[in-house]
């Protein structure tokens, strides 16, 4: 695996382990404390804040160049957290249930390449953790409500696809 393809992994994590936290900040910003779900969204958000700070130093140990839709990420993060806290309870809980089913899909197809060539196990180990978090957010989710939101086939389609976009851009931009 070459260099150019590690700085794309490590890029595109760390975007969407930001993006993953101003997707909670908008919700709680809706929500506050007093959210039927505040409390769960509050414990998610604290592991993205984890996951984030170990990717960013990740990013400025090796000198990877951060993505340049940084600004667009954090006002489009947020305004779906808020939007979707807007909807109600379940619809936070959908936004957070279509984040992770793609975010467990792009770390399983990144771990299948890092685990096939051995060439970065430190990155290796640190997807893998995260992963499993990751699924602990999407079982949270969904044993939440997630598919009792408005419309929950299209917003989590869309929300789906959004992520898709972002994954593949954040990539590369």
């Amino acid at each position: 695996m070459q260099r150019d393809e590690l700085h794309r992994m490590i890029r595109v994590d760390q975007a969407g382990e930001f993006g993953a936290t101003r997707i909670y900040e908008g919700q709680l910003a809706v929500m506050g404390d007093r959210g039927p779900h505040s409390a769960e969204i509050r414990h998610m958000a604290a592991q993205e804040a984890e996951h984030r700070a170990k990717f960013d130093a990740l990013l400025t140990r090796r000198g990877v160049r951060p993505t340049a839709l940084h600004p667009f990420w954090s006002a489009a993060g947020y305004g779906l957290g808020a939007f979707t806290a807007l909807l109600g309870p379940e619809a936070a809980m959908a936004c957070t249930a279509a984040v992770e089913t793609e975010i467990d899909k792009h770390y399983s197809e990144q771990l299948e390449k890092l685990e096939a060539t051995g060439a970065d196990p430190e990155l290796a180990e640190m997807i893998e953790a995260f992963r499993a978090d990751e699924r602990d957010h999407l079982d949270a989710a969904m044993a939440n409500g997630a598919e009792r939101a408005p419309a929950y086939p299209l917003l989590a389609g869309a929300i789906r696809l959004g992520c898709r976009f972002a994954i593949k851009v954040s990539e590369r931009l």
